[in-house]
């Protein structure tokens, strides 16, 4: 799928056939129209209907029409808008996004909203907002099952439509990595920390990578540094996940691989681990049992990753093999 603005050039006029369409699109989505009332009759939408419609949204300032397409077919169109026109809301906004009925279902709409999302982080902003008619539960449960949060409830200020405003945090992408290191006994190593937006959680050691690392390298550097454990290396891969956290004031989504390796039970040393967990926010450490790992999880602290009991008994019920000596791939 490629999307792309709606290139005019000097002619204010949207091209007649780029317009056919966009008018085909506008009647393929029936339902919609018929409950936003843009358009005189839902049945019977004109092509002179929407360059009307669409000459009023794109006269406004910082205000953009980009066209999906799919092998040559246009499948959907977003506009944005740069700034608001109320100048105390400092976002971005989306002001429609619309899928050829047709192809909807088949990820068409998530993937617009991700590009929008993108192009709107790339160029500095931190969250982007659009409004919700309250009487379209399919696109409110679209935009809240991509992270978006009902923010406000208001009358939309062309028609006085009530709607509902959503806004999402535009996080900033982090790779990370982590390594589980368990004891002869069974117990696992996990750094207790705090977080401005997660609050007290229990962790392997582990961080963010550096930009030309690999996981596992980022994983092996990272040990050293929070345990100063420098003679064990990543075994094997136990999962990878996903999860938001703000990162030294940034909101990230930060992206983990978690490995798994056998070492002594023993504390963390080192002459410069004291300033490593004050910069990274560790309050503590401890060696937690299976039993005890799964009883943490009915406190309000939370585990990273949150399955790391059921992954380390899949792992030693597959044979539970450490790394070799320097096995860093």
């Amino acid at each position: 799928m490629i999307v792309e603005p709606l290139a005019l050039g000097t002619e204010p006029d949207i091209p007649v056939p780029v317009l056919t369409e966009i008018t085909a699109l506008y009647a393929a989505n029936r339902e919609f129209q018929a409950l936003s009332g843009d358009f005189p009759d839902p049945d019977d939408i004109r092509p002179e209907q929407v360059a009307t419609a669409l000459a009023d949204e794109l006269a406004r300032p910082d205000v953009e029409l980009l066209l999906a397409r799919s092998a040559g077919r246009l499948v959907g169109l977003v506009i944005t808008s740069a700034r608001h026109p109320d100048p105390a809301d400092p976002d971005p906004w989306i002001a429609l996004l619309m899928v050829d009925a047709e192809v909807q279902g088949q990820g068409y709409g998530r993937r617009i909203a991700r590009f929008v999302e993108d192009r709107f982080r790339a160029a500095g902003r931190t969250a982007v907002r659009l409004a919700v008619l309250d009487n379209n539960p399919k696109g409110l449960a679209f935009w809240t099952a991509l992270g978006y949060e009902v923010i406000d409830r208001r009358p939309d200020r062309d028609l006085g439509r009530p709607c509902a405003v959503l806004r999402r945090v535009l996080r900033t992408p982090r790779r990370a990595a982590r390594v589980a290191v368990v004891d002869p006994g069974g117990a696992v190593l996990l750094l207790r920390s705090d977080n401005v937006e997660v609050g007290v959680h229990w962790a392997p050691p582990g961080g963010g990578l550096e930009p030309d690392e690999s996981p596992r390298e980022g994983a092996l550097r990272e040990l050293g540094e929070e345990t100063g454990w420098t003679d064990l290396a990543p075994g094997p891969l136990l999962r990878t996940w996903e999860h938001d956290f703000t990162h030294h004031g940034v909101p990230v989504r930060q992206h983990e691989h978690i490995y798994v390796t056998r070492g002594p039970h023993r504390e963390p040393a080192g002459p410069q681990l004291a300033a490593v967990h004050t910069e990274d926010g560790i309050l503590g450490w401890r060696w937690w049992s299976r039993k005890e790992l799964r009883e943490l999880g009915a406190v309000p602290e939370a585990v990273w990753p949150p399955d790391l009991a059921g992954l380390l008994d899949a792992w030693e019920a597959d044979g539970g093999q450490p790394a070799g000596p320097g096995a860093v791939t």
